[in-house]
């Protein structure tokens, strides 16, 4: 992972994502805040969206596509209006939704003994399925090792145990989190 961004960056991410998502809503040019040289990075990310502590979108680049700031623009906006699980986020609703960014690191493909949970989030592809779960998510969820590889496996299409596969490719990455809520 690159040097860890700064608090100011953070934040000024953070309002980048809201003016995203408020501008489309508003159907006007957006305002961006100022941003430091570290946003500037190429990164993949995922914006997450929540809403009353429950999940309301989430979409994410896996690898660097742009600039930091460029990816996190573009998933907010699409976590908010295209996510297909969830239906647009409207007009009012914005004041209620808490914004987490993950900015990501470079992927390297691993051994399942390799991801450290709570530390490595995966991405797991075999034939034309893939499935990928953010670091935060096995602890969130209590999840061990196996567990989440099974999940993953799930979450990609495929049946539990798949990851098993030579065939199977296993990637992991890490991710500085920072969201709206302490």
């Amino acid at each position: 992972m690159p040097t860890e961004l700064r608090e100011e960056d953070r934040r000024a991410l953070l309002a980048t994502a809201r003016e995203a998502i408020a501008a489309e809503l508003e159907g006007r040019k957006p305002s961006w805040p100022p941003l430091g040289p570290d946003c500037d990075r190429m990164s993949g990310a995922f914006v997450t969206l929540h809403k009353g502590g429950r999940l309301r979108g989430c979409i994410g680049r896996m690898e660097a596509a742009g600039t930091l700031a460029d990816v996190v623009r573009a998933m907010a906006r699409a976590a908010a209006f295209e996510d297909p699980r969830f239906r647009p986020v409207v007009a009012g609703e914005l004041d209620e939704i808490d914004i987490e960014i993950s900015a990501l690191s470079p992927l390297e493909d691993c051994a399942p003994e390799d991801l450290i949970m709570g530390t490595h989030g995966a991405i797991l592809s075999l034939g034309y399925a893939a499935g990928v779960f953010l670091p935060q998510v096995a602890p969130e969820q209590g999840w061990d090792r196996l567990t989440f590889l099974d999940q993953l496996c799930l979450k990609a299409g495929l049946p539990a145990g798949s990851w098993r596969d030579p065939k199977a490719r296993l990637r992991r990455f890490s991710a500085e989190v920072f969201g709206e809520k302490p």
